[in-house]
């Protein structure tokens, strides 16, 4: 199954401005109506293809998101890959977003950090008598926390992510567009796994600084 790039959709190129996508949808759809093309049985097929890539990079905020989820600091790739590939490269990218964001956010608050591990080290003593750096008691506190830790415009990014993400993978074929359970299902995974990455950037920040009593 071969990627499907929604700038070549388009005709036009990553670094083309949001007035020339513009412009370059609108002839698209004008070309391919299917008023236009009543012998088409491509016509209302094309359409739906346009309209999905332009919903994603006609949108500023959605593009940069496309962009990031799609690329990242990889060079773009047009090798066929299947349905499970595609997802699981699609979930890696954004559980490392969720990480990056919350260990960001930590990483400028010491003190927080210095407090979080002072917690945590005081639940490790009195469960298991001595300190270590115990997974399940960060895991437990982060699920605690995290709704301090993220922000308002945290959560609308991510969701932005999520919704990008989600309309790449049924333009992909992970998940049929009229399935309404399975784009549920899937959006839903994604959000899990967003969420996941958080917890992990909670973790990832609290080790750099922890230190065994």
């Amino acid at each position: 199954m071969a990627r499907i790039d929604f700038y070549r959709v388009l005709g036009v190129s990553r670094d083309a401005s949001d007035d020339a996508i513009k412009k370059a949808y609108r002839k698209l759809v004008f070309q391919h109506h299917p008023d236009r093309n009543p012998d088409s049985t491509q016509a209302e097929a094309k359409i739906r293809d346009l309209n999905a890539a332009y919903e994603v990079v006609g949108d500023p905020e959605k593009r940069r998101s496309y962009d990031r989820l799609n690329w990242g600091d990889e060079p773009a790739r047009d090798e066929a890959a299947d349905p499970a590939v595609i997802l699981d490269e699609m979930e890696k990218k954004l559980f490392d977003e969720g990480r990056k964001e919350v260990f960001a956010v930590l990483m400028k608050d010491m003190k927080r950090i210095k407090a979080e591990l002072a917690v945590i080290r005081e639940r490790t003593v009195a469960d298991q008598g001595y300190d270590t750096f115990k997974e399940e008691t960060i895991r437990e506190r982060a699920s605690e926390v995290m709704a301090e830790l993220v922000t308002a415009e945290m959560e609308r990014r991510k969701q932005r992510l999520v919704e990008v993400a989600t309309e790449m993978l049924l333009s992909q074929g992970v998940v049929k567009r009229d399935d309404e359970g399975g784009v549920k299902s899937l959006r839903g995974q994604l959000e899990e796994v967003f969420r996941r990455g958080r917890m992990k950037g909670f973790s990832a920040a609290l080790e750099l600084f922890y230190e065994r009593r």
